[in-house]
């Protein structure tokens, strides 16, 4: 020890969460100093943890470093505060913790140390005394990018096995192992706080869905799914990235086919096996009906069509894409692309808004094109199929090898 305390550090629970307490100890420009961590802090962290949360873990590793600094470094840490009431941690995401923080900060005549630019302003406006530490975050050049090359598909991470990645194109590439060693758990959560941290500061990134022990995250072009226990049985992160954009010529359609899409076709279903280059499909198919002068949109949960500006992505309005429609019928569109079409829900959603008159294209994963049509049977009344699907387009290997079309006494023909 150094002597008393000259000053008091209270750090706020997202300086503990990423280490900044401890890199500024070690770095020297914390000493000779009193950190007091708010009980409120310690629960926060916990409660995280008791829910398998990462940051909830991390937090706790830090304070756990904290201690053992301790004697090494001239500084003392302590406990102080109130301990949050169920009604506090109700309202934890309208500030109500963050209050509890500043409240031990000024009663203790400590600074608060915070990486949050909002708890920052409060703790300013309110007279207490502040110290901002905004995080560094890398949005480029992440971990996982270095397992991909141009021929990459998508990368499969998983703690205690080589990583892999599928190379080479829809329907013809090979799994193969692209590093040197396995991949140990603290590396793996590296690669997921890089992930999460820049989803949180990039502008076109967004959670697509989360679950306890589970994540699919949209982070520019790539789709992320990142799971762990108790969900998995370790960490693992795939990571599916769009190598191949084709365009309505790339398919060398029949003449037959192409004016079928271009004049008749509003009730389009694209069916076949993951990794088939439905997708694909899709995203051409967006492109080609906008730049023939349609009005189209997309229904995607992630969001991973490629196609252009003209085109207006939509995700589920409050995680319902019946709620969507209704928004969207009033936008008034010709085509909408459905990408992909697999709750109950979602079948239900395409078919009202082909009902209502609006062009539809719906994504399917089926193993033939009777089975796409099959899937619509049971959640819509039967009578009203040809009404909803005209045209089954099926794909193989990135290939469309068969093309299924309907007629109004329910029978379906190939073309």
């Amino acid at each position: 020890m150094t002597g008393s305390p000259t000053s008091i550090v209270v750090p706020d629970t997202s300086v503990i969460i990423d280490g900044s307490i401890s890199k500024l100890i070690l770095s020297g420009k914390l000493k000779n100093c009193e950190i007091v961590t708010p009980i409120a802090v310690l629960d926060e962290l916990q409660a995280q943890a008791s829910k398998h949360r990462e940051h909830g873990f991390l937090g706790l590793e830090e304070l756990k470093r904290l201690g053992k600094l301790q004697a090494r470094f001239g500084v003392t840490l302590s406990y102080k505060g109130e301990k949050p009431t169920l009604e506090d941690i109700r309202l934890a995401g309208s500030g109500r913790i963050d209050a509890i923080i500043r409240d031990v900060a000024r009663k203790v005549n400590g600074t608060l140390y915070t990486a949050d630019y909002v708890q920052a302003l409060v703790a300013e406006a309110l007279g207490v005394s502040v110290s901002y530490i905004p995080v560094e975050v890398k949005t480029e050049g992440l971990e996982f990018e270095r397992y991909f090359d141009e021929s990459t598909l998508s990368i499969h991470l998983k703690e205690e096995l080589y990583p892999r990645a599928k190379k080479g194109t829809p329907g013809a590439f090979k799994l193969i192992d692209v590093g040197t060693k396995s991949l140990t758990r603290a590396e793996m959560k590296t690669i997921v706080d890089e992930i999460f941290e820049a989803t949180r500061v990039t502008e076109r990134s967004v959670i697509e869905i989360k679950r306890e022990g589970a994540q699919v995250i949209q982070l520019g072009s790539y789709r992320i799914a990142v799971t762990r226990p108790p969900f998995s049985d370790a960490i693992e992160v795939t990571v599916v990235r769009p190598i191949v954009k084709l365009g309505m010529d790339d398919y060398k359609l029949s003449e037959k086919l192409i004016q079928r899409i271009k004049g008749r076709a509003e009730g389009i279903v694209i069916a076949g096996p993951p990794g088939s280059g439905k997708t694909t499909l899709a995203s051409s198919l967006a492109n080609y009906y906008s730049e023939e002068g349609k009005i189209v949109k997309t229904f995607e949960s992630p969001k991973e069509l490629q196609v252009s500006r003209k085109v207006t992505q939509y995700g589920p309005l409050e995680h319902d894409f019946g709620n969507t429609a209704e928004i969207l019928l009033l936008v008034r569109p010709d085509y909408t692309i459905f990408d992909e079409v697999r709750k109950e829900r979602d079948f239900q959603t395409f078919a009202d808004m082909r009902l209502a008159g609006v062009g539809m294209v719906g994504v399917v994963h089926a193993s033939n094109p009777i089975s796409a049509v099959q899937r619509f049977i049971g959640r819509i009344e039967l009578g009203l199929i040809t009404n909803i699907i005209d045209t089954v387009i099926f794909l193989t290997g990135g290939i469309i090898t068969k093309v299924t079309s309907s007629d109004f006494r329910s029978r379906f023909l190939p073309e």
